[in-house]
């Protein structure tokens, strides 16, 4: 078939759902069916060179695996068709599954819009040394596991923000309606390019949320906070009190002084929407917005 979009796809899902085995292998028969120029990669494999990454990633899942496959492919910067196994699907590009065929088939024949989401890009300090960099497509969060800590935020070279208390979050537009929404952060669109700053569980007067343009610099000062060593980090083993966490894929226990520097990242997620007002509809069902 003439006028495919993508010539190389592939799938990624949760390998212990069953409802996503079961479309992997019904959407992959109908695309050697109907669509035989299209190659199908292996399933779940993260590409370790561009001539091996999809063009088009379809998956399968809800928001977690939806974002877990934005952050392990970013590389590669394919496009992401989401067909929504979880609940809302605020990332999904289709929510129900009796249009996922439908849905396929159209992207496959170009009918579809590209919505690029900004990611940020963190570098922790220590002592004047790097220790850490990470990308993160929906929030950066800052916080006492079990207690409080003393942070300052700053926008540029800026006080905005000090806080006594839980943590805080630093988010997208597309980390909106997560955790920022759980914080009682404001619902951004997700094609808006910004930084949400939201305190958590503050001791001191409360404060709201900050929208913050995309080309400002933050970085948030940890400063003194109680150690209790209750928790340990699984990969590490090392004690932790305040950690750092970016989305899925990064976390790393804190220690006063550390400075995190968040900026906007180069790289874009590039996700595909069908329908034309998708995200208000997403709203609609979540909220019973009328």
């Amino acid at each position: 078939m003439s006028g495919l979009a993508f010539k190389k796809v592939a799938f990624y899902f949760r390998t212990e759902v069953k409802a996503a085995k079961f479309w992997e292998n019904k959407l992959a028969r109908l695309l050697k069916k109907r669509f035989t120029k299209i190659q199908i990669l292996a399933s779940n494999a993260v590409p370790r060179q561009k001539k091996s990454a999809p063009e088009l990633l379809i998956v399968l899942g809800g928001d977690g695996t939806i974002l877990e496959a934005a952050q392990k492919f970013q590389r590669w910067n394919p496009r992401i068709l989401g067909l929504n196994l979880g609940h809302v699907g605020f990332l999904a590009s289709v929510r129900n599954p009796k249009n996922f065929v439908a849905g396929l088939f159209s992207v496959l024949r170009r009918k579809y819009r590209v919505v690029p989401h900004m990611m940020m890009r963190a570098v922790v300090e220590r002592r004047g040394k790097r220790i850490l960099s990470g990308y993160a497509l929906n929030e950066i969060a800052v916080q006492n596991l079990s207690g409080v800590v003393d942070i300052e935020v700053y926008v540029d070279e800026h006080c905005v923000q000090k806080i006594h208390g839980s943590g805080v979050l630093v988010s997208t537009a597309t980390g909106s309606t997560a955790y920022n929404l759980s914080a009682h952060g404001p619902i951004v669109m997700p094609d808006i390019k910004c930084f949400i700053i939201t305190e958590l569980m503050d001791h001191s007067l409360p404060t709201p949320s900050l929208v913050i343009k995309r080309d400002r610099t933050i970085t948030v000062k940890i400063g003194g906070f109680r150690k209790s060593g209750r928790f340990l980090l699984q990969d590490t083993k090392e004690p932790v009190d305040v950690m750092l966490s970016t989305d899925t894929e990064r976390a790393l226990a804190l220690r006063p002084g550390d400075r995190i520097i968040i900026k906007k990242s180069e790289r874009l997620v590039r996700f595909l929407e069908l329908e034309k007002n998708y995200f208000f509809k997403s709203l609609q069902e979540k909220f019973a917005f009328r």
